[in-house]
């Protein structure tokens, strides 16, 4: 297990990321923030010892709370286990998604697994305008894509087509499953 890291390095490290994600210099935080340059420069390195005034300085000047100069970023690795998300059903067809990852605020996407068995088609409204829809199948066969233009995927098959006009899913065999990407432009 990985040892949480000290203060200061979080804090360096959050600095250096929050900055970087707004865009702007050492000097210009510096300024925003009412502090000297080397001071900042210092917190950056690792090396400075903030006080609570002078991190909640820095997080108005970035637009941020203070919790995230504060707390570590949550580990990029991120397991779900089969069968430990709720399944939502569809009405009048044998579809069912399992969200898997939705986007966090500023992303655009969101992550599904979709369970699908022969019979009635799975109609879906025309998502937000810009929405694209990717599906990479894991097993069986499934028609899938807006109405007046579906194809016919299997295992390994990657299709993508807009997700903003009337589409549709269809399992061609029994135990079709596929990984859906819901993205929002």
């Amino acid at each position: 297990m990985q040892q949480p890291a000290p203060p200061l390095a979080v804090i360096a490290a959050a600095l250096r990321r929050e900055r970087d994600r707004a865009g702007i210099s050492l000097t210009e935080l510096a300024r925003r923030a009412g502090l000297a340059k080397s001071t900042l420069s210092q917190l950056e390195s690792g090396s400075g010892n903030p006080s609570i005034e002078t991190l909640w300085a820095l997080g108005v000047a970035l637009g941020i709370p203070f919790s995230r100069l504060i707390e570590p970023p949550p580990s990029p690795v991120r397991v779900v286990r089969a069968g430990s998300s709720p399944r939502i059903r569809a009405e009048g067809a044998d579809f069912s998604g399992t969200l898997l990852s939705a986007g966090v605020p500023g992303t655009r996407r969101d992550v599904y697994v979709l369970e699908l068995e022969p019979g009635a088609r799975r109609d879906a409204d025309p998502h937000i305008p810009g929405s694209v829809e990717h599906l990479v199948v894991s097993a069986g066969r499934v028609r899938v894509g807006p109405v007046d233009g579906l194809v016919e995927v299997g295992p390994g098959d990657y299709v993508t087509f807009p997700g903003d006009v009337p589409h549709s899913y269809q399992a061609l065999e029994p135990g079709s499953w596929a990984v859906l990407v819901m993205e929002h432009r």
